[in-house]
């Protein structure tokens, strides 16, 4: 590897984080810019920019992305109802190329030719960064600290910081990783790496526990365009702070909490615990409209796809031509996907109870099951009988050779 005239790290001021700024600047005896993605994580971002500069950063972008994050990344995989395994909104993967895109733009404003993360050699994060580095700058140099240097355990982390008098947010008692954005948080390692212990209540920190929630259900209306949602109870909100509505009523309810072993993409399987309040409640509402306005054979087509899709995303291929090809037709179905959804959120749960559409193709005319002039019942005795034809001669021939 050529030693690298500058490096842009990103940094978030945990652990990994910390560690690796000081690191590199003695590794590498070069300039270290960090940069922090403002992805919605609050207060957590009050004291970076003074850890990064007290660890030794020569400069510091904090970068305020989180109308881009939400209409740009989230908004197109919720128009597709994307979830990896079945469960997994892809919080924290969505997120990765976004951050690595604005990584390689101050790269280039600095002048820097290298960049550097905190992933570790056995997760999903090294592929999505890179992934997304490579295909937006094809002869960046990636530092990846964790897959050379002998710090190979959190506890050595710990430690390192320790005997370098670097703060972090970790100790040896609450040892699990944690990353926030305005879509989820996620919580990894630690206790959770023993997949039978229950996670501990007072990790959680969008959410209350379902128990806990009002005994008295709440119903809000969200309104859809273009398969994304555009107003809450009528008010008109702008994509972040939508979503931020729908993680405080979602929170509140103890709603969109998930606890799973996933598969990560280098092989293994990983435990990790998430809450996503706010996307549950869009994913549920989204799919509630869609039921109404899009073609059948539209939404089983897209539906066979989004296994595909959701690992696209999850392995870090944001920025392929498999994805945007997948995401123009996805973003052609939703053009029909405009109407309200009214959401009933009780103790944990986001039930759709209602949907509306100026384009629904529900005919109440054709489905009712009173006498109507529209539908002729006796049409499906030919229908049901050219679809059996082949079952029948199946059956005729199995007949014979018995």
């Amino acid at each position: 590897m050529n030693k690298p005239n500058k490096i842009v790290l990103a940094y978030s001021g945990g652990l990994d984080t910390s560690v690796i700024l000081a690191w590199l600047i003695e590794t590498y005896e070069a300039p270290v810019v960090a940069f922090c993605a403002d992805l919605g994580q609050g207060e957590e971002l009050d004291p970076v920019d003074g850890k990064a500069r007290a660890g030794g950063a020569c400069a510091v972008y904090i970068d305020d992305l989180r109308e881009e994050f939400v209409r740009d990344f989230v908004f197109p995989v919720f128009r597709a109802s994307a979830v990896y395994e079945h469960t997994y909104l892809l919080g924290t993967s969505i997120a990765r190329p976004l951050i690595a895109k604005r990584q390689i733009e101050i790269a280039r404003k600095e002048g820097a030719d290298a960049v550097s993360h905190g992933a570790t050699g056995k997760g999903n994060d090294q592929v999505r960064f890179e992934l997304a580095f490579y295909a937006l700058q094809p002869d960046v140099q990636v530092i990846a600290p964790w897959r050379t240097w002998d710090l190979n355990s959190r506890t050595k982390l710990i430690e390192y910081a320790e005997s370098k008098g670097i703060p972090v947010p970790v100790t040896r008692e609450k040892p699990y990783s944690m990353d926030r954005n305005l879509l989820h948080i996620s919580f990894e390692g630690g206790i959770l790496e023993d997949p039978w212990q229950e996670p501990y209540e007072d990790m959680f920190m969008l959410s209350v526990s379902p128990e806990k929630a009002p005994d008295k259900p709440e119903y809000i209306e969200i309104d859809f365009q273009g398969g994304d949602p555009v107003r809450i109870d009528g008010e008109e909100l702008s994509p972040a702070n939508l979503l931020a509505r729908l993680n405080e009523v979602g929170g509140k309810h103890g709603i969109g909490r998930v606890d799973l072993v996933e598969n990560r993409f280098v092989g293994m399987k990983s435990r990790g615990v998430y809450e996503t309040p706010g996307g549950t409640i869009w994913h549920a509402a989204h799919r509630g409209l869609e039921s109404l306005t899009l073609d059948r054979e539209v939404m089983h087509l897209r539906d066979s796809m989004m296994p595909r899709y959701a690992e696209m995303v999850y392995y870090g291929y944001w920025f392929a031509p498999e994805r945007e090809m997948l995401q123009a037709a996805i973003d052609e179905s939703q053009k029909v996907v405009n109407g309200t959804v009214r959401m009933k959120l009780y103790k944990g749960s986001a039930s759709v109870v209602g949907r509306k559409s100026d384009q629904s193709l529900y005919n109440p005319e054709v489905a009712t099951f009173e006498e109507d002039e529209v539908y002729r019942q006796s049409d499906a005795e030919g229908f049901i009988r050219l679809n059996a034809l082949r079952l029948r001669i199946r059956a005729t021939v199995a007949g014979q050779g018995s």
